[in-house]
Parts: structure tokens; sequence; C-alpha cells
């Protein structure tokens, strides 16, 4: 069994062919899916999903490129103590953007970031990081705040140096690999993955983004996130029946919540 840890099935694409994309994940022998959100606004649609689903979970919070909408922490508080909500995110720090380049959007962003560990911490939940040109402030905070008090997390579709994942897997984080492995000009991703031990490592498709070889040029979709286990083994030199158990543990240290048989 697989499990996509990351995936965004309420936008367009997926969320009008669900039951056909739930069906054919489990085809894929993919039985556990993680909903991640982006905007306050995706949450009661999420909500829904999860309770209609045995077998999907979420995972609330707020993109740093929306952070300068309206957000109720209080509310995340609230809903994150349902039973099917896992973790907290997808929360971190972006500088790609035009918009994200300001100084006042930079700390709106590093404010949120502080403010969406502190949720997680006190409920006992993992924090999933998105970070993106801001490598930096990202250990800055991590470390700062992992100083403060202890919390677990995974860096989402990770595609940073080595540097800063060796600073977090002191501290007992995960880094999710995502069909961005698979890609032919990913070599230093394979390389970076190939250096991080297969017990901090877990799976992620980030559908509907990032469809993995051979399927570019189509909606990505949880099914998919098999291709990525298939180059992850390959990387890590082990068979995929030994990478699919060392998955689901490492899926089940991350989300303790999570029903994994």
């Amino acid at each position: 069994m697989f499990i996509d840890t990351h995936c965004h099935l309420i936008y367009p694409g997926l969320i009008e062919q669900l039951d056909e994309v739930v069906v054919r994940a489990e085809d894929a022998d993919v039985k556990r899916l993680v909903l991640v959100t982006a905007r306050e606004e995706d949450y009661r649609q999420t909500m829904e999903v999860i309770s209609k689903y045995q077998y999907i979970y979420g995972v609330l919070g707020v993109h740093p490129d929306h952070v300068d909408e309206p957000i109720d922490i209080d509310l995340l508080r609230e809903l994150a103590m349902d039973p099917k909500v896992v973790g907290i995110g997808e929360t971190g720090l972006d500088y790609y953007e035009e918009k994200n380049v300001s100084s006042d959007m930079r700390k709106l962003q590093q404010k949120m970031f502080r403010e969406h560990i502190s949720v997680a911490r006190d409920l006992s939940l993992p924090i999933v990081v998105h970070t993106r040109d801001a490598a930096q402030d990202t250990q800055d905070i991590l470390i700062d705040e992992l100083n403060c008090g202890e919390f677990s997390g995974v860096m989402h579709c990770y595609t940073g140096s080595y540097e800063l994942a060796k600073a977090l897997l002191d501290r007992g984080f995960y880094f999710s690999a995502s069909g961005i492995l698979t890609f032919k000009n990913s070599d230093r991703v394979r390389e970076v993955f190939s250096k991080i031990p297969l017990s901090n490592i877990v799976i992620e498709t980030d559908a509907p983004y990032c469809t993995p070889v051979p399927y570019r040029g189509k909606i990505n979709e949880p099914a998919y996130v098999v291709e990525t286990a298939k180059m992850l083994a390959e990387v890590h030199g082990v068979s995929i029946e030994i990478l699919e158990e060392q998955l689901m543990k490492n899926t089940k240290n991350l989300f303790p919540k999570m029903e994994i048989l």
C-alpha cells in the first residue's frame, strides 16, 4: 500500500471527478490520501470530503501566498481537533512571487508561519512546511521554534539543499519526495534524496501539480505517486517492496492520527 501524503483534491480538475480519482488511486494500491489546504476558504469543503471518504485525511492551514487574506487562527485550532485532521499546513515561506518580495509580506509570512507552528505544537500535530526561495529564513524559524518546544513536521515537495535537510534531520523532520524526483533535469534533487535516510522520507503528488514521468502534460492525481516511489527505490537501491513497507512506517510516524493497517 502506498500513501499520497500531500494532494489538493478540491482543486479544479480533481474535485469534479473525485469518486473516479479515488477509485484510480485504489486500483494503483494508493490506499490513503492526505488532502492539504492552501486557503482558509478551503476548510469547509475539505472537512466535507474527509468526512465522506474513510481513507482521505486532512491537513489544514494557509499557504504563504495567501497570508494577506483574512485568517482565523482560532478556527484553525478548532477544526484541527477533528479526528480526521492529521496535521497543520501547508504553511511556511515563499519569496518567489513578486508580491511576496516586499518586507511587509515577508514579515507577515513569518508571523503566520510561527502561528501555525504554535497550533501544531499545542495540538501535538505535525507541521507541513512549504519553502521556496526562503531556505535560510525557513531554517532559522524552524530551529528557533524547535528550541522553544519540540514538534514534528515534514518538508513537503522538497527540492532544497542537503545542508538544510541535515539541519532538520537532526531534529527528526521528514522530507517528502514528489513527481519532481522523476524529472529529467532533477539530478540534484535525486542526489539530495539519496543522502536522506529512508527512515525520514515520505512521498506525495502535490496534485494537481508536479505530474511525474511518464504522465507529464496530464493533471496529476494520487494514483501517480507510485511513479515517484519507483524512482525513490532506484535512488536508494532498494526493492519497491522494501520501500513500500518503510514508507508506510514513516507516514504512520509522521501522522499518528492516520489509520494505517
